[in-house]
């Protein structure tokens, strides 16, 4: 796929818009940065910039090429994901946040160690690194660099090394204030270009430019593509179970990527105030209503204008290639850029923060100078996308290994969430007790998937997130007490303003129409 002279002009002009933003956030405002400006921003992140930079985060080639490919496939109830995850960043943000911020966490292996002990600290900090770099960074420059692949005549290992510049500009020395402020013009690109897809696919369905009617009309064509709960009968079950979506094991994603997931959450511990943290929460659940307009409904219609792919997963490039318009195609094309090289850039600045906080500074140098910390957090950052480009490319030719990774991860998470849940909600859980159940996460869901061989995924991680939970909960009982108690909480940690309870029963509402209309 070639893109036309105008299309590149409108690439370059992004590329430029991006690049002077970065660069005068992170040599205009401050030019000596502290570890505090680095990391955190100065604690001065504004909500608007908060909600925009999760979104941006959040989005990358994986949602633009896998869930449009699900779209194709499976339909409408792939945007649960979404949905839910909405009501996730509500929940995180009245529940998670105040605790956070009031304790003064930072990185969540800090949060172990201030709850429990320096084995959880030291452990899960070495295990995210190692997800970072040879999982989530890998992966999304391996993704992300496939799918552009054949833009401009470029290899896969070219396009790798390009997005890698193009995270590196910013992310390795502006940090974090320059990714968040650099994410506002990404989402503005990543919405405006995702819309513009949806537009002009719609428009191709109608033979019109009533974008209403296309939708009528993609809803009449393919019904049965408009089902939020599948039933069991459906060969697409085994990803999303019905009811059990809603109910089960989703929640443990949620919980884990929103709350516990250094790179989402690094925004709002960030924020000027609880207040404003928990407003771009809000803000970015909002705007997570409207992402399966983007990357959902043009794979639905890709399946109804019958796309000539081999796999579901060709459906976005497909739809660029034939139904953009030169021009509306290079800002569709900076859209997908804008998504990987934002969530690109936000792995590096956390994993950089999670090395120099919770390694380097507690074993190799506790009384460190500030503009030490700095220093190593660049080097970190630089040596985080060196990793991940140098494992990109063997994930294609590790197609089975990498899914074997991506699942793996997830027999992970429950036993993430079980120790952030009661160390947040449970004063007497015990380190002993989140060590065990650490150490048993792995070997239970692996038993799971052994006892009950068609056990659909997510009901897998809700399972074992309850048995895990017993875990913990047993082992605190059955032995001396041990944990830490100084997280501090008071009455009304809980208590929200107006805007943001007036914002989540506006979310839930709408989602509760969406739900009722589509069920």
């Amino acid at each position: 796929m070639n893109l036309s002279t105008l299309d590149v002009i409108v690439f370059v002009c992004y590329f430029l818009l991006v690049l002077s933003v970065g660069i005068g956030v992170t040599f205009f405002l401050k030019r000596k940065q502290s570890s505090k400006d680095y990391f955190f921003a100065g604690n001065s992140l504004p909500w608007w910039v908060i909600g925009s930079s999760v979104i941006a985060a959040n989005i990358s080639a994986e949602q633009f090429i896998g869930m449009t490919g699900s779209g194709y496939a499976i339909g409408l109830g792939i945007a649960t994901y979404e949905w839910l995850g909405a009501i996730g960043l509500l929940i995180v943000a009245k529940y998670f946040l105040p605790i956070y911020l009031k304790n003064g966490i930072y990185t969540m292996p800090g949060f172990l160690e201030k709850r429990y002990d320096s084995r959880l600290r030291i452990s899960l900090a070495v295990f995210w690194l190692l997800v970072y770099w040879f999982v989530n960074l890998s992966s999304v420059f391996y993704l992300g660099a496939l799918v552009l692949e054949d833009f401009l005549g470029l290899s896969l290992i070219q396009w790798i090394l390009v997005l890698a510049v193009l995270s590196a500009i910013y992310a390795v020395i502006g940090g974090l204030k320059a990714v968040a402020y650099t994410d506002v013009i990404q989402v503005i690109f990543l919405v405006a270009g995702g819309l513009l897809t949806t537009f002009f696919v719609l428009k191709a369905i109608s033979n019109s430019n009533d974008i209403f009617l296309g939708l009528k009309m993609l809803y009449e064509k393919a019904p049965e593509k408009f089902d939020l709960i599948l039933s069991e009968t459906d060969p697409n079950y085994k990803y999303l179970p019905g009811i059990g979506v809603i109910l089960g094991g989703l929640w443990v994603a949620n919980i884990a990527y929103f709350g516990c997931n250094q790179y989402l959450i690094q925004r709002s511990l960030a924020a000027k105030n609880i207040r404003e943290a928990q407003k771009g929460m809000a803000f970015a659940a909002f705007l997570k209503l409207f992402i399966p307009l983007i990357v959902v409904l043009p794979g639905i219609a890709a399946f109804v204008l019958q796309a000539d792919i081999a796999k579901p997963d060709e459906s976005y490039p497909w739809l660029l290639n034939t139904f953009i318009p030169s021009g509306f195609k290079g800002l569709a094309f900076a859209a997908l850029i804008a998504a990987i090289v934002s969530s690109l850039s936000s792995m590096v600045t956390s994993a950089s923060t999670i090395f120099t906080f919770d390694i380097y500074k507690p074993i190799f140098n506790k009384n460190v100078k500030d503009s030490k910390l700095v220093f190593v957090g660049r080097i970190m950052s630089a040596v985080s996308l060196i990793i991940a480009v140098l494992v990109a490319p063997l994930l294609s030719s590790l197609e089975q290994a990498f899914q074997f990774i991506q699942n793996f991860t997830g027999m992970v998470t429950p036993g993430i969430v079980v120790v952030f849940l009661f160390g947040l909600f449970w004063k007497k859980a015990s380190s002993l007790g989140a060590l065990w159940t650490v150490i048993l996460t792995i070997p239970v869901s692996l038993l799971l998937d052994l006892l009950i061989t068609d056990l659909p995924f997510l009901d897998r991680m809700g399972l074992s997130f309850l048995i895990l939970s017993v875990v913990l909960i047993s082992v605190t009982f059955l032995f001396k007490k041990d944990g830490k108690d100084i997280i501090k909480t008071n009455k009304g940690i809980y208590k929200t303003d107006m805007i943001f309870n007036v914002a989540s029963i506006i979310i839930c509402a709408l989602l509760g129409v969406l739900y009722y209309t589509f069920w």
